[in-house]
């Protein structure tokens, strides 16, 4: 990972990943257009730089994977297309508009307020992605005005710098695949829904050109107050997603929902927020894009090394020495996206714990939630691109992850110490009894009034001495009596006991699936005209006059209190408890409790009719009223419960009846009225109590009929598991036996080429049917042969021999065994010796025959020289015989 890249992963109201702005020094004067190519992208880069005009005004910068080897071309090659000013970076060197600044051979690019700085690699050649690095570096100094094209390119380099783009609300541009020689390094964007525009590399400026006239609003938007007509829309955009997406994002940061917007109205060059809210309603694919958008995952492997390096040396260390060998370690990573922290996280604890041996094989259980049901999928598969080579060390990516055709695995034994779930952080029930949690950059997204509630949450979900992990630019704020400071600079806290012996805080209501606008947004609505004279009224009645009632959970927990409650309910002494059973005056608690889950039970109102409530020596007579609520839209269970004060009965008898008679009379009452409520709950109890067995009975034959059938199921993937060991065992040995014989083939091949082409001896090899099936180089001038010809009839092929019978020559041999010599000549004069013999296979059957052609010309030429020699030589004798004969005869004569 670059040290220049943001640290922002982060994480909005619905318990998902969002963007973090970047704070600029100064306000860009010219747009900065970062562009990465590598295996194809000359093409490319000549084609989207040719209708550019010189004056644009844009500053251009080029990323591609040069050989450091060799000095660069790409300046002179650049400049023949275009009219810009083309420029090879040196260090130091300012972007200037109008000009094409092109990265140098093996170097490295950053970015710093405008000048561009060129480092040595720290990575080994073949391991550098550079354009990943200057698009990260681009983020970090530009934020939302940052822009970066991906060209042309084999692998995935530029996705994760896109990524980052993304984060700081910037724009991503791509070239669309069928027009990319290579389409990797598009593919890879577009598999990872980081492209806002998909062309072809010539139509790529005019797309850029239509977003950045919007841009101006998009990074100016945070330097001025949000209008009141702008609140309007921004609230209306947000009911909208509400709608659409079941999300509420009320209590979602003004400032970042707003950049959001703004740049997905450049992206559709729409000029007003207004036609904006009229575009989602009319396109409601628009509303899940910027669902997504505000959902994007930034995150990465071990983020922020500094605090990786303090987790697995002090922390994580600490955490497992104090479990014993049977204790479950239980962590949880909130927002996890695409799975990186989390896995980072599993890789930690098993650095830890194999680096203590004491703790080595300590039972460690990780949960990651997200809200995005597509992101949980692929963490769930654990398969990465090869780019991570960036950001997981060489030694930990060679022994927690496993290379594949699709990228980087991790490896089984840290897949299974991760349990992923599609949750909101806010709206479903925390895990609890945790030791670890890790929640970096969520707290910078919230509003202060969501902080508050978020906090004491993850308190109440850590164990003592629990640690929570917070992102860099956060803290525990005003929970300092919760959460006691480990490390300041990594933002690592450990849970503590609140000074005052505790206090359970209420869980955070629930925005999210709320039919009505939601607190955030009315105090937002401050400005707008106030309560009507009708509301106004409703709520002075309802105060005054209605009864006091209380709105309850389905386990007795208060979510909501109207009216005076303290004559029927009081905090409960110690640990504060807002437990309606817990809070419950004496003589109220038993028959509070019995209606409650009656009422839960049958779904009906239960009225409990004069319920005797003691505080000392004062009696309250109270009518409870205790009526279920079902939620129609998510099925939840709420109970409201509803006390009506009755008159306290006169006691029975003449007036002359002493204060004794009266006391004495009035306790017989009320011992009557228990024993009557004993009965009932009795009565109720024995009631409960049949229901409860039979539902037990029930159910345990329901757990053992299913844990007969999960025993027998067990048993069978046993069995096939060990079947398929077997199998796999058997064909990794007959595997390696094929890969020897085919060693030894190959060799023998070679082996035989080598020798029949060493002999010059032209061979021809036929099959049982005559068809060509392997011949030798200087068989292709005697036999016009080609290497198309195997498999071809050898009587279909035209020869310069004259051996017409040859077909027939080799049949018979087949069929006789016996060899075939012969001297023939040739069209073109030479003269060959041909030998047919029989082809044996290594089972002494005959599949075929071999024909082998000697060149004897040369001896033939000699054969004849000499035979002339020789006929010249005896017409010479005979001629020196006659002269012999001639003059013997005549000297006899003589």
């Amino acid at each position: 990972m670059s040290d220049t890249a943001p640290d922002s992963e982060s994480q909005n109201t619905t318990g998902r990943s969002a963007s973090r702005p970047v704070d600029r020094p100064a306000e860009a004067s010219f747009p900065v257009v970062a562009i990465g190519a590598s295996a194809g992208g000359l093409e490319a880069l000549e084609q989207f730089f040719t209708p550019v005009p010189a004056d644009c005004g844009y500053a251009f910068v080029v990323v591609q994977h040069l050989d450091p080897t060799q000095p660069g071309m790409l300046v002179e090659l650049l400049q023949r297309c275009t009219s810009l000013t083309v420029v090879q970076i040196s260090d130091g060197m300012r972007l200037q508009p109008n000009h094409i600044h092109v990265i140098p051979p093996g170097a490295d690019l950053y970015v710093l307020h405008d000048v561009l700085h060129v480092m040595e690699p720290r990575q080994a050649r073949g391991l550098r992605l550079p354009i990943d690095l200057f698009f990260r570096s681009l983020a970090t100094d530009r934020g939302p005005g940052s822009i970066a094209v991906v060209l042309s390119g084999m692998g995935s380099d530029g996705t994760l710098g896109l990524r980052a783009i993304k984060e700081q609300a910037g724009a991503a541009f791509v070239q669309s695949p069928e027009s990319a020689k290579f389409d990797s390094m598009p593919r890879s964007a577009i598999a990872e829904e980081l492209a806002d525009v998909i062309a072809p590399p010539d139509q790529l400026f005019a797309q850029i050109t239509e977003y950045l006239t919007h841009l101006p609003s998009v990074v100016n938007k945070d330097q001025r107050a949000i209008s009141e007509s702008e609140r309007i829309a921004l609230d209306k955009v947000i009911l909208l997603l509400r709608s659409q997406t079941g999300q509420d994002f009320s209590q979602y940061k003004l400032s970042t929902l707003s950049r959001r917007i703004q740049r997905r109205m450049g992206l559709h060059h729409l000029k007003g927020i207004g036609d904006y809210v009229r575009y989602v309603r009319e396109n409601p694919s628009e509303g899940e894009l910027l669902f997504r958008e505000l959902l994007i995952g930034v995150t990465s492997f071990f983020r922020d090394p500094d605090v990786w390096s303090e987790l697995r040396t002090v922390v994580l260390p600490e955490l497992l020495a104090g479990k014993t060998a049977d204790e479950t370690v239980r962590a949880w990573v909130t927002a996890c996206s695409t799975g990186e922290e989390a896995y980072s996280l599993a890789i930690a604890f098993h650095e830890a714990m194999s680096a203590d041996g004491g703790a080595k094989g300590r039972s460690v259980q990780l949960f990651a939630t997200d809200l995005d049901p597509d992101a949980i999928a692929k963490a769930r598969a654990g398969v990465y691109p090869l780019n991570i080579e960036a950001d997981v060390p060489g030694e930990l990516l060679e022994r927690y992850f496993v290379k594949t055709d699709r990228g980087y695995r991790v490896i089984k034994e840290v897949r299974e110490m991760v349990v992923f779930a599609a949750q909101n952080l806010v709206m479903d029930p925390p895990f609890t009894r945790l030791d670890f949690i890790s929640c970096r950059n969520l707290l910078i997204y919230l509003t202060p009034e969501l902080q508050k509630k978020v906090i004491p949450l993850f308190h109440y979900s850590l164990r003592k001495q629990g640690v929570l992990l917070l992102g860099s630019a956060e803290t525990v704020g005003s929970a300092s009596e919760l959460f006691a400071p480990i490390s300041d600079k990594a933002r690592l806290y450990r849970r503590i006991e609140p000074s005052d012996g505790g206090t359970t805080l209420p869980m955070p209501a629930v925005f999210g699936r709320s039919a009505s606008p939601p607190a955030a947004t009315a105090s937002r609505d401050s400005g707008r005209p106030t309560e009507s004279l009708q509301s106004s009224t409703d709520r002075l009645l309802l105060a005054q006059y209605a009864p006091a009632a209380v709105l309850v959970g389905d386990q007795g927990d208060i979510l909501y209190v109207s009216g005076r409650t303290g004559r029927y309910l009081e905090p409960a002494a110690g640990k504060a408890n807002w437990n309606v059973f817990a809070m419950a005056r004496p003589g109220l608690e038993r028959p509070l409790s019995e209606g409650f889950w009656r009422a839960l039970r049958s779904s009906q109102h239960v009225t409990i009719p004069d319920v005797i409530i003691r505080d000392g020596d004062a009696t309250l007579h109270v009518r409870v009223v205790i009526q279920p609520i079902t939620d129609a839209s998510s099925g939840k269970h709420t109970v409201l419960v509803v006390f009506y004060d009755l008159p306290t009965p006169t006691t029975s008898g003449h007036r002359g009846r002493t204060a004794r008679a009266a006391k004495g009379q009035a306790l017989r009452d009320e011992l009557v009225q228990d024993l009557e409520q004993a009965r009932v709950s009795l009565l109720t109890a024995r009631e409960e109590m049949q229901v409860s067995q039979e539902e037990l009975r029930s159910t345990n034959e329901e757990l053992q009929s299913t844990n007969e059938e999960l025993q027998s199921t067990n048993e069978e993937l046993t069995t096939s598991k060990e079947e398929l060991q077997s199998m796999n065992e058997e064909l990794q040995t007959v595997n390696q036996e094929l890969q020897s014989k085919l060693e030894e083939l190959s060799l023998a091949s070679t082996d035989m080429a080598n020798l029949l082409n060493s002999t010059s001896i032209a061979t021809l090899f036929l099959d049982r049917e005559l068809k060509v099936r392997r011949f030798t180089t200087p068989m292709e001038s005697i036999i016009h042969l080609i290497p198309g010809d195997v498999g071809r009839p050898i009587t279909d092929i035209v020869s310069t021999l004259d051996f017409p019978d040859m077909a027939e020559s080799a049949r018979r041999v087949m069929r006789t065994l016996l060899i075939v010599e012969k001297e023939v000549t040739a069209s073109d004069g030479r003269w060959f010796a041909i030998r047919i013999l029989p082809y044996r296979s290594h089972d002494d059957r005959i599949d075929g025959v071999v024909i082998t052609l000697t060149d004897i010309t040369k001896a033939k030429t000699l054969e004849a020289a000499l035979r002339k020699a020789q006929s010249s030589l005896e017409g010479q004798l005979a001629d020196h015989e006659a002269i012999a004969d001639q003059k013997a005869s005549q000297e006899h004569k003589t």
